[in-house]
């Protein structure tokens, strides 16, 4: 009786958490199909917003930039956070553990202070170009929280396998980008996927370190005051089954990279696989 109770309680605790956290996605999304201006009058089924959306020049302009910035940023601060996430992680600990907290300053400090920061160098240093500053300012608050998701996978890695990888005649950067770089790789993709979120939805940081320029999330907040468009709802519900349909590739193509650091069959299958070695085993030669 207990453990059903347990069960239905658990089951109930998840069905309002996903209702609280879908149901005004969902409502966004249905609403976006409304012929109708109003938000709580349904009048028909219509495209009549995505026509819209796609004709207005201002939206597009802040889509493109919002999405470039985001892309640009992602990728580069993945690039960086990853290669200092692996020095961390092959650092003594006591240094390791006070670069570590310097590099999650950004992370714990408040983004009107990040933001605020941000303009005033720029300022300092002539930098006029609104779109090389919000570009320059996301990277930047982006690479610790690349650092936060690789570091873990480096943590739970195996040292075997770099070190096999040595043995078997590797450089150092062979081992490294063809042994340890796939095999955190769903570290880094978690890191270039919350960056890429994180750049897309920015707001504070962008609206005082950026001069002429707009990404969405200034555009709407500029337009709020006149009542927010349903162009916006139909904006939103794309954007998020992009976002949705990216995950699932992006998951679903790193899910081979996913191997069990203690097993020597699957460390074994993996070298193979990554190094090209044929089918005698971990201390095999080069085909």
């Amino acid at each position: 009786m207990v453990k059903k109770l347990r069960t239905f309680f658990k089951g109930t605790y998840l069905g309002l958490m996903l209702v609280f956290l879908y149901a005004p996605i969902l409502v966004l999304m249905i609403f976006s199909f409304n012929s109708s201006k109003t938000m709580g009058n349904w009048t028909g089924f219509s495209l009549r917003w995505y026509e819209a959306l796609v004709n207005d020049s201002t939206i597009m302009n802040a889509l493109w930039v919002t999405l470039s910035v985001a892309v640009i940023s992602a990728v580069v601060s993945t690039f960086i956070g990853t290669f200092a996430a692996i020095g961390l992680n092959s650092m003594k600990k006591r240094p390791r553990a006070v670069i570590e907290n310097i590099s999650q300053l950004p992370v714990v400090n408040p983004d009107l202070v990040t933001g605020i920061s941000f303009m005033m160098l720029f300022a300092s240093l002539g930098i006029r170009d609104g779109y090389t500053r919000m570009l320059i300012a996301h990277i930047t608050f982006n690479i610790p929280y690349v650092i936060l998701s690789v570091m873990p996978k480096l943590r739970q890695s195996s040292n075997m396998l770099y070190e096999a990888a040595m043995d078997l005649g590797c450089t150092p950067w062979q081992a490294l980008t063809r042994v340890v770089i796939p095999d955190i790789m769903p570290g880094i993709v978690s890191g270039f996927i919350m960056a890429f979120t994180l750049s897309l939805d920015d707001f504070v940081v962008s609206w005082f370190a950026t001069d002429g320029i707009q990404n969405l999330s200034i555009y709407i907040y500029s337009s709020a005051r006149r009542g927010i468009s349903p162009k916006i709802n139909a904006l939103s519900t794309l954007m998020f089954v992009a976002v949705v349909t990216l995950l699932l590739f992006i998951n679903g193509a790193v899910a081979g990279f996913l191997i069990d650091p203690s097993s020597e069959k699957e460390i074994d299958v993996f070298l193979r696989k990554m190094l090209g070695l044929n089918a005698g085993g971990l201390y095999g030669k080069y085909v």
